[in-house]
């Protein structure tokens, strides 16, 4: 029973791929499915992080460490591109819509990273807020 659950909480955890690639969202349908969401995002089975979409394409993201960085959204052709408050380096991604949710395909990277929308990843999309210290 154990090796049941073990392997049903394993395929949940698998992304659904897209068809093709002319699935990719454009800006107006991703800005209609995020759009005062928080959503959680895996990789690999585990947690990766979580972005909350704001209205006029603002979001913020966090690894789950308690430290969020604030950012906007843009489109750049098929792309969705962020930019941070601390990396004003483009970060662009390709997004499509599986069965279990969001894929989203890093595409500054030649090794390309995956991660898919986590529904439930154990985690909190906490901020502390800034450090103050000596």
């Amino acid at each position: 029973m154990k090796h049941i659950a073990l392997t049903l909480s394993l395929l949940l955890a698998l992304p659904v791929l897209p068809a093709a690639a002319q699935d990719l969202m454009t800006a107006e349908e991703f800005d209609a499915y995020t759009r005062g969401k928080t959503l959680f995002y895996g990789r690999n089975g585990g947690a990766y992080g979580a972005e909350s979409y704001h209205g006029n394409r603002r979001v913020e993201w966090s690894f789950l460490d308690g430290e969020c960085r604030a950012g906007e959204w843009y489109q750049d052709g098929e792309l969705i591109c962020f930019v941070y408050e601390d990396n004003p380096d483009p970060q662009c991604w390709s997004f499509s819509r599986g069965t279990g949710g969001l894929i989203a395909r890093f595409e500054n990277d030649p090794q390309t990273t995956e991660l898919y929308e986590a529904r439930d990843v154990g985690e909190e999309m906490l901020c502390l807020g800034p450090k103050v210290g000596v």
